[in-house]
């Protein structure tokens, strides 16, 4: 299906590059997802996605904006009565962003990531009367079946998704989209290169934003701000500071506060972390010859990132993260996990062993989306780094 794309952020054009950021910020903070309303006023349909990975690319190529739901800082009033206690904020105030009628869909997906996600999709059906699906990713992406296994996979959501939106994808459809999400993927490792190469030329909290409008906007047009903005970032005018550079590992579902991500920016250089990985999930391109499907279900396996949720015995999740360090040049790692999250609690032992093997300074931290404080932690971050910086 091929139509115009629809422009539903204008509030950083004709700025220059200190508004066009704070507009950026203003979005990402704001609850109500305002581009998600505008899309769907101009007659679009609305995909919603569950933490981590979705192949936004088949959405896309069905005319749909994939709206990556990652929860947000709000009171889940309604959805607190559908879950137990014990869990984590993610899933409640996801839920609670439908219940509450901020955000409309016409299809969510979730995934079996741990056991409380589990049921997301279920819960969501009974509260809802559009398709709630659950997107079962491979178990063992060591199979030799995986890749195939993962391509039906992918067909069986696409033909919902095709249903939602009264659509016919094409191979075409799919290549082209392909090629849209390419151009993003490249956006965001220039991104990320500016953050390792020269982090005082852009604070912790733009880079965040800059990542986490691909999940709320038409990603053209994401493309576009990119293009104009990232040329701008790399002649800003600034002064490299006395500050250790950091890895922030942890924040590859539930995502700390803004203002958290803002506190530590502060205090030091993060150069690479697990921010939204999902939406950058492709450390490469993906093909665009052949069979589309085939080539994203490749990718998945064969080009793609590491998470506490994924089980691939090729990337050991603590060797991975001993790899971003290095290549990132980082002098010291936050360890960080959200609150009444098992897999990231789990994941914790592995890395600090291996980073105490490795001999990296590390900070270990619990965060929570609601956190509204952050002093104590503020200062037990800046007595680390100090003790780094002075040792």
């Amino acid at each position: 299906m091929s139509t115009d794309p629809k422009t539903v952020f204008t509030e950083w054009r004709n700025k220059d590059l200190d508004d066009a950021l704070y507009a950026c910020r203003e979005l990402v903070e704001d609850p109500s997802f305002p581009t998600v309303a505008r899309w769907r006023e101009q007659g679009g349909k609305v995909i919603g996605h569950f933490q981590v990975y979705f192949p936004e690319e088949l959405a896309h190529a069905a005319g749909a904006l994939p709206l990556k739901m990652r929860g947000a800082p709000l009171d889940p009033s309604h959805a607190d009565s559908h879950f137990g206690s014990y869990l984590c904020s993610i899933l409640k105030t996801t839920l609670e962003l439908s219940l509450n009628k901020d955000v409309k869909l016409d299809m969510f997906v979730s995934h079996p990531i741990c056991d409380a996600a589990r049921n997301l999709a279920a819960i969501w059906g009974r509260n809802h009367d559009y398709p709630c699906q659950i997107l079962y990713l491979p178990q063992n992406p060591n199979s030799g079946h995986s890749i195939e296994y993962l391509k039906d996979e992918y067909n069986r959501l696409l033909e919902t998704i095709t249903e939602v939106t009264k659509t016919k994808v094409t191979d075409d459809d799919i290549r082209n989209s392909i090629q849209v999400f390419n151009e993003n993927r490249e956006l965001l490792r220039d991104l990320y290169d500016i953050k390792r190469e020269t982090p005082w030329l852009i604070s912790a909290e733009d880079a965040y934003c800059l990542v986490a409008l691909a999940g709320i906007l038409p990603r053209e047009e994401h493309n576009e701000l990119m293009r104009w903005i990232l040329p701008k970032i790399r002649k800003r005018e600034g002064r490299q500071q006395d500050r250790i550079r950091v890895v922030f590992e942890g924040a590859f579902c539930e995502q700390p506060p803004l203002d958290m991500v803002r506190m530590l920016g502060q205090s030091c250089y993060i150069v690479d972390d697990d921010f939204l990985i999902g939406l950058r999930w492709m450390t490469e391109d993906v093909p665009t010859q052949g069979d589309p499907v085939l080539n994203l279900s490749e990718s998945y396996i064969e080009r793609s990132s590491y998470s506490p949720v994924q089980h691939d015995n090729r990337k050991p999740k603590e060797k991975m993260l001993l790899e971003r360090v290095r290549n990132s040049r980082a002098e010291a790692v936050i360890v960080a996990a959200a609150k009444m999250c098992e897999p990231g609690l789990e994941e914790q032992v592995a890395y600090t062993h291996a980073l105490d093997d490795a001999g990296i300074p590390y900070f270990v931290s619990e965060f929570e989306e609601n956190m509204t404080s952050f002093e104590g932690i503020g200062l037990q971050v800046e007595t680390f780094l100090e003790n780094i910086l002075f040792a």
